[in-house]
């Protein structure tokens, strides 16, 4: 959890320990009215990539220059992550969580507006 906690934002909403019935589960806000619910399990997680070389699922960051400095961060704690791509719509780089798990990581690139009709 403190991957996602303390190198990509993320607030811890809830924890609960493991039980002899139910496994240990961590949820955390990662903004909006967005969660991430982490379970502990026996098996190995996913690591592959979507049909499209993406993670399938991100987290968002205010600006391209936050995304920078997510970056950063990342590769001086010693994690894995790509280069920042810049897509129509946003700028974006994949990670990996200390699972293996693919994470995207955008930010959206500002709307141009369009130029508006002459008058003339």
């Amino acid at each position: 959890m403190a991957y996602y906690t303390q190198l990509l934002g993320a607030v811890l909403a809830f924890e609960r320990a493991a039980t002899p019935p139910d496994p240990r589960i961590a949820v955390s806000d990662v903004g909006g009215d967005d969660h991430l619910m982490i379970v502990e399990t026996a098996t190995a997680p996913t690591t592959d990539l979507d049909p499209l070389s993406q993670a399938g699922w991100g987290l968002r960051v205010g600006t391209h220059a936050q995304l920078c400095e997510v970056r950063e961060q990342i590769l001086g704690a010693g994690w894995p992550v790509g280069q920042i791509q810049t897509l129509p719509a946003q700028w974006t780089m994949t990670a990996r969580d200390p699972d293996g798990r693919p994470v995207d990581i955008r930010a959206h690139r500002p709307r141009t507006s369009s130029p508006s009709p002459s008058t003339g």
